[in-house]
């Protein structure tokens, strides 16, 4: 995974999953566990593997490495154990990717949430509960042979150090991912660079990088941020809207911008800033990714950094 990073000026992840079945008549998500149980389905499965395939072919069209999730964003123990359904679930999702996975080149992250609500910082776990918590988790996804793990939609920085701490347990490569606010920092109010930092020395395994998911690119405010996180932050899943995270989840009909600006910000993030993992969240799709293939001719990264 590091040298996957390194080796490549821009690597694909995929776009909005949840969502996409979310408006889909044929399978139904689950309360708890949202998309995680839909790989026991058949038909609900397909539904969800199509979703997924429509991405890597992008990728493997353009010749581009790629990054997938497992669908296990709120398979945390508590709500496993809740739902009645098999405690082996993590796992099972890992080889329902394995077995739809295209190309040797699309690698396979083993995903969590935070605990509670995402959008909720106040209710994050302090650094021992969460490493704790998360720990079984993990240890299922890491059981089940992911690439890599990376905990998504963090809002709290104490909580991320425990996920950080449980994840490093394990040795495989992992990725932080924070959820930030129109000021460009983590939703507690932590800078980057400060969360950043808090993690990278509080780690007896850093890791591989850090990322931004569920925020439109614009809320980055990248000329603002101090260039040091630049070294670090490897990667954006972005919304498609601009809209506040509270307006974005009351929302009954799908919010999307101009996909064109959209990919305008994910592409200077690339080349100016070196953030190389590019993907979409919330209101994204095919369309989205299909932007941010570089144009013929056209180098996606240049060595222009942030200034000081």
């Amino acid at each position: 995974m590091k040298k996957l990073i390194e080796n490549n000026p821009l690597v694909l992840m995929e776009a909005a999953i949840v969502e996409q079945l979310r408006r889909s008549e044929k399978v139904q998500l689950h309360g708890l566990l949202a998309n995680a149980p839909l790989i026991y389905d058949p038909v609900a499965a397909k539904v969800m593997g199509t979703i997924y395939k429509n991405y890597m072919e992008i990728a493997l069209q353009a010749g581009l490495p790629m990054l997938v999730c497992t669908p296990t964003w709120r398979a945390g123990k508590d709500n496993v154990q809740q739902s009645g359904i098999s405690d082996t679930i993590n796992a099972d999702a890992v080889c329902f990717m394995q077995g739809i996975r295209l190309d040797d080149s699309i690698k396979i992250g083993g995903l969590i949430g935070c605990k509670n609500d995402s959008y909720r910082p106040d209710e994050g776990l302090t650094v021992a509960d969460a490493e704790n918590f998360h720990a079984w988790q993990i240890g299922q996804l890491a059981k089940g042979g992911v690439d890599f793990l990376i905990a998504e939609t963090l809002p709290n920085v104490h909580e991320a150090l425990g996920i950080a701490k449980a994840m490093a347990a394990t040795k495989i490569p992992y990725i932080i991912s924070f959820v930030i606010s129109r000021d460009g920092c983590v939703l507690d109010g932590t800078s980057l660079d400060a969360a950043i930092a808090l993690i990278d020395t509080n780690t007896h395994i850093k890791p591989l990088g850090y990322m931004i998911n569920c925020a439109h690119p614009s809320f980055l405010r990248p000329e603002t941020q101090s260039s040091t996180i630049f070294s670090r932050l490897i990667g954006f899943l972005a919304n498609a809207s601009s809209l506040d995270h509270c307006d974005l989840e009351n929302a009954d009909e799908l919010k999307v911008d101009s996909i064109s600006e959209w990919g305008r910000l994910m592409l200077d993030l690339n080349r100016t800033y070196g953030v190389k993992i590019l993907g979409g969240c919330c209101g994204t799709g095919v369309e989205h990714l299909k932007y941010l293939i570089p144009k013929s001719g056209v180098s996606p990264f240049s060595k222009n950094r942030a200034k000081p």
